[in-house]
């Protein structure tokens, strides 16, 4: 009873805290469809959100359908989610999904996650970020470096996978902080919660972590 208040409280402070902060790109796109979203979530893996929004808004002024980037030349495709980085990579996942899509859902991507994750190029991180902030449902977490690091941290959990870990915050979080976790933890592990070198003298939540900057060191 006592850790889930701890989770309450933790919740409740980081949403006062970066609930009014820019949302990371995969949420924020404008005119927003579950397309836009996995593409811009694809384009996300190992760069920062800046690069994700840099790219995205290249490629979606030009194409926003796997009707459209289907048709886009390799090299002209790499062009415009360069900023991104591993470019050529995503070009090819992006070209497959597109196609898969196309092909096999009718151009809609599918509001099914299991579907999501049998298609080549979408992993688990993705197929919550679109069932969550695609489609608008409320059952799913996505796990991101940040979600699977912090809650190991604090002390919430003891994974070693972030597999492991939705499943864990699933088993105690309660429901109605699920829709809003994976970007309060981006949020707060971007500005304050750093992998490296964490700003703990300003952490709203440093009262509730198991691990202050004083063990940091022994990670």
């Amino acid at each position: 009873m006592e850790k889930m208040r701890s989770l309450d409280k933790v919740m409740k402070i980081l949403i006062k805290e970066f609930g009014k902060h820019n949302k990371p790109t995969v949420r924020s796109t404008e005119k927003t469809t579950p397309f836009r979203t996995l593409i811009s979530c694809l384009l996300s893996l190992r760069t920062q959100d800046k690069n994700t929004r840099r790219a995205s808004e290249n490629l979606f002024k030009v194409a926003d359908t796997p009707e459209k980037i289907i048709k886009i030349p390799q090299k002209r495709l790499e062009k415009l989610i360069y900023s991104s980085g591993y470019y050529r990579n995503k070009a090819r996942t992006i070209k497959h999904v597109s196609n898969v899509i196309l092909k096999e859902y009718d151009g809609k991507v599918p509001k099914d996650f299991d579907r999501l994750l049998k298609i080549k190029g979408i992993g688990r991180k993705t197929a919550n970020i679109v069932m969550s902030y695609g489609f608008g449902l409320s059952n799913y977490i996505a796990i991101d470096t940040h979600c699977h690091r912090i809650p190991n941290r604090i002390g919430w959990v003891k994974t070693k996978t972030p597999e492991q870990t939705e499943y864990e915050i699933k088993r105690i979080l309660p429901k109605k902080y699920w829709y809003e976790f994976n970007t309060l933890f981006v949020l707060f592990g971007q500005n304050i919660c750093k992998p490296i070198n964490p700003l703990c003298y300003e952490c709203p939540i440093e009262k509730y972590c198991k691990y202050p900057y004083k063990n940091l060191k022994n990670e």
